[in-house]
């Protein structure tokens, strides 16, 4: 029998391996539409409905001029969301995102959920009203072309992480405010921060339909909760946490999953991928909720 010289014997087994080895189709996030599956990624899934939880926890502090700051509570949140696949003949590919979210307020030295509160502030016990918004929902298709211009993602790369800031000023008409806003003032007056790190092989990988190696941190400044009953006090909160982008329901801490399927156990799933209900807020929640309790002690008259 005919044998190989020993020199192409040792080149055939040094490269065999990467022969065989597969070679992984990666996003070209220069091109809008990858750009867009990409930004898909981050928050939810490539396929469509599939569920992705996001759980965060964190501080609420008060601010007030001339005080130092308190810390008032702990929170846990979550939010659970799903998307849905679109094409335009003009745009291209796109996705929309339905989801829905609680926030629970949580005792600093116990961590349990609270259920009433006594403001240090104005020495008045008062019922907590958690966060309980259902949907929060994207209000447009993301497109890799909108308005004629390509998506990109907003971030970059660096040492194998992906980072993603966004800031999202809210100021808008505030439910709990009369129709005199623009001259009385009462305007809802907030910030919310995002910050996103995600392993980019995993984000690149064209073969997954999912980061899974997602962190998140979560920033907030608003004005006093509704439900603290501090009127026009001059005075703000700071919320501050972070978190990840879990595989399921099931992994998030134990007691934030009793207490979604003892009290809020719609929020075990997304809503409908054709939902389009208004979005919630949560002082939108707090108005049906004050209205509600005001007609049943109306009704006990």
């Amino acid at each position: 029998m005919r044998t190989l010289p020993l020199c192409f014997l040792i080149a055939y087994l040094l490269c065999t391996p990467l022969i065989a080895q597969k070679k992984v189709k990666k996003l070209d996030i220069t091109k809008p539409e990858d750009a867009v599956k990409a930004s898909r990624k981050i928050t939810a899934s490539l396929r469509d409905g599939e569920e992705c939880v996001f759980w965060w926890e964190g501080n609420v502090y008060s601010r007030i001029p001339g005080e130092r700051d308190r810390l008032l509570f702990t929170y846990q949140g979550m939010n659970i969301r799903a998307t849905k696949t679109f094409y335009d003949s003009a745009k291209g590919y796109g996705y929309r995102h339905v989801s829905r979210e609680v926030l629970f307020y949580m005792d600093p030295q116990t961590k349990q959920v609270l259920r009433t509160w006594r403001n240090p502030f104005t020495g008045k016990e008062v019922e907590v009203v958690h966060v309980a918004n259902d949907p929060v929902n994207a209000r447009s298709v993301t497109y890799a072309i909108d308005n004629g211009k390509p998506y990109r993602l907003p971030g970059r790369f660096i040492d194998g992480t992906y980072l993603q800031s966004s800031e999202v000023p809210l100021f808008y008409t505030n439910p709990l405010g009369g129709d005199y806003q623009e001259y009385n003032g009462g305007t809802y007056h907030a910030m919310e921060i995002f910050n996103f790190a995600v392993d980019e092989e995993e984000l690149l990988n064209a073969e997954k339909h999912t980061a899974e190696n997602v962190t998140i941190a979560w920033t907030r400044i608003s004005k006093w909760l509704p439900w603290m009953e501090m009127g026009d006090r001059i005075g703000y909160l700071i919320f501050s946490g972070n978190g990840k982008k879990l595989k399921s329901f099931e992994q998030m801490p134990e007691e934030i999953k009793k207490e979604i399927r003892t009290n809020y156990s719609l929020y075990e799933h997304a809503p409908p991928l054709d939902d389009t209900r208004p979005n919630e807020t949560s002082w939108t929640v707090f108005k049906k909720y004050i209205d509600k309790k005001r007609a049943e002690q109306t009704d006990k008259k």
